[in-house]
Parts: structure tokens; C-alpha cells; sequence
């Protein structure tokens, strides 16, 4: 994320174990309510379209990149990242930036860490607004590893298999995820671009991916992310849909109806457990299609 005219201050944050998280203060500072937008992933990273939900005359939004993400150091580190730390990363910022409470934001992995972190701090979290739910269930997992969409996206799961040896065409993602975190960095590379352009195909209803070009390719995004998947997401099965009836601010869900890499099962379970939340079901995939960003900035500019 770049700075533009309405940056506060950008800054690192030392979260301990040699982790400097790049944080991005942004917006006006006389905000009444302040926003935490949380990136998806795991392995992503703040990005200048994400301001685009905001508006910086009226609100205040930290950005920041999480461990081993973005310009957080060090890059494409898996060591001491974990969910756990993530959450405590995020209280780690408020402190250092003296704030009390705050609005989260956030999509996919950035819904699923949104929710970790209120389940943790609930009175830090005055309100949620999360799109495209992932919880981290061994459901959600399975989904994407054992290509559960491959009904819709037959040529998707074609092609990963194709780039999968025969005999390892039962389980996929096993022998690919032990590839990406292995030691090998030809095979790691490979793998990865296999996994990466297998998600990146389901992200939209377009249906308009471009594979980036593998020369130019980094692992290590991808790495973060199956590093995470291989881990269950450091979380005990089903931890935040069996603890959201404990959540009592509002909660605004917003859920694509068509998305192929979250399953809208999961936000439909959300809702019934948080009796403060509100379900909004979209013409949309996952990523950000037009009906995902207009419903999602609509109930952020409530605020």
C-alpha cells in the first residue's frame, strides 16, 4: 500500500520474534469510529484498492500487513505465524496507536482472523463488517483441497490435476501443500503456481483469470497460505462457529451466493449463531465483484 494524500503516518510496529508488521494510519484523524481493515490470505497484503470502501473525509482506517505479508518483515516468514499471533498482533497495534475500540473489516481469511480477534477482545470491537466468511472448519478446508467445486469448474480441476503426477491424483492438494513447504524451491515454486492458478480460477464470476507469468511468480504468498491450511489454522475444529453465539455487537455478513472459494454454507451458520447479526446474500463469487464492494462500502458508510 502506497501512501497518498490522506496518510496519517505509516509506521512499523514490533510485534516480537523479529516481526516488524508495516502499519498505515489513514484517513481524518478526528474520526468518531475508527476501522481495522484485516487483508485476506493468509499471505496477502494491503492494497491501495482496498481504500476504495472508505471514505477518508469521515472515517479513519488503520491498514496494516500481516505477519510475513506485504512490506511486514520478515517477508514470506512462517516462523512464530500463527493465527494466535495474529490476533495478538492486531491488539498490539491498538495499544501502540492508543485506540479502545474499533470496527473490523474484512474478507475471507481477513473474516475469519475479524472474528478470532472479537471472540478474544469482544470489548474492543464495537462493530464487524466481513465478507466472503471463512471460519477455517475442516469443511472449508476440504472444499478447496479436495476440489468440492469441481461441478461448476470442471476445467479448473482438470488442469490441477494435469499439473498433479498420476499417482498422487487422489489427493491433490497433500502432495502439493508437502511440495510448497518443503525444501526443494524448484518443486516449492511449481506447486505453488499449481495451488495459486487453481484458487485464483474460482475467485470470480467473470470467469476472466489470468495466470501471472511464472518467471515473474512468488511462492511465498502461497506459501503463507498452505502453511496455514496444513495447520487447520491453528484453531480446534469448528472453534469460531461453536463460540460466535458468545459475539453481541452487530455483525454485518455479506456473502456471494456463488462462491466457489468460501461456501455460503459457512456464513449461514454464521448468522444463526450471532443473534446481533444481519445476512446480506449477494449475485456474486468470492473476490470482488461489483455487488461484494457496493453492499459491503453501503454498510461501512453507515458508521
Amino acid at each position: 500500500m502506497t501512501p497518498d494524500k490522506y496518510t496519517l503516518q505509516e509506521r512499523f510496529v514490533d510485534v516480537g520474534n523479529e516481526h516488524q508488521l508495516y502499519v498505515q494510519d489513514w484517513g481524518n484523524p478526528k474520526a468518531k469510529n475508527i476501522f481495522v481493515f484485516l487483508h485476506g490470505g493468509p499471505g496477502g497484503s494491503v492494497k491501495d484498492n482496498h481504500r476504495l470502501l472508505f471514505n477518508p473525509d469521515k472515517q479513519r482506517v488503520i491498514f496494516f500487513d500481516q505477519r510475513g505479508c506485504g512490506h511486514s518483515t520478515p517477508f514470506g516468514s512462517i516462523e512464530h505465524n500463527t493465527t494466535g499471533y495474529l490476533v495478538e498482533d492486531v491488539e498490539k497495534i491498538l495499544v501502540t496507536l492508543d485506540i479502545k475500540s474499533c470496527i473490523l473489516v474484512g474478507g475471507s481469511w481477513g473474516s475469519c482472523l475479524a472474528l478470532a480477534y472479537a471472540l478474544k477482545y469482544p470489548k474492543r470491537v464495537k462493530a464487524m463488517a466481513i465478507r466472503g466468511i471463512f471460519t477455517g472448519s475442516e469443511a472449508e478446508l476440504q472444499f478447496i483441497e479436495k476440489g468440492q467445486f469441481q461441478n461448476f469448474f470442471p476445467d479448473t480441476w482438470s488442469r490441477y490435476l494435469q499439473d498433479t503426477p498420476p499417482s498422487h491424483r487422489s489427493d491433490p492438494s497433500a502432495y502439493h501443500i508437502a511440495r510448497i513447504l518443503g525444501d526443494n524451491p524448484e518443486e516449492a515454486k511449481i506447486s505453488a503456481y499449481a495451488f495459486c492458478n487453481m484458487e485464483n480460477s474460482l475467485m470470480s464470476l467473470d470467469d476472466r483469470t489470468t495466470p501471472e507469468d511464472y518467471d515473474t511468480f512468488d511462492l511465498l504468498p502461497t506459501r503463507i497460505e498452505v502453511y496455514y491450511f496444513a495447520n487447520r489454522c491453528f484453531m480446534s475444529e469448528r472453534y469460531i462457529l461453536s463460540n460466535a453465539h458468545k459475539l453481541n455487537m452487530p455483525v454485518w455478513i455479506v456473502q456471494g451466493r456463488y462462491d466457489f472459494v468460501c461456501p455460503p454454507q459457512t456464513a449461514y451458520e454464521l448468522n444463526q449463531a450471532i443473534k446481533t447479526s444481519t445476512l446480506i446474500w449477494t449475485v456474486a463469487g468470492h473476490g470482488s465483484d461489483r455487488s461484494n464492494y457496493d453492499v459491503t462500502r453501503a454498510i461501512i458508510a453507515q458508521w
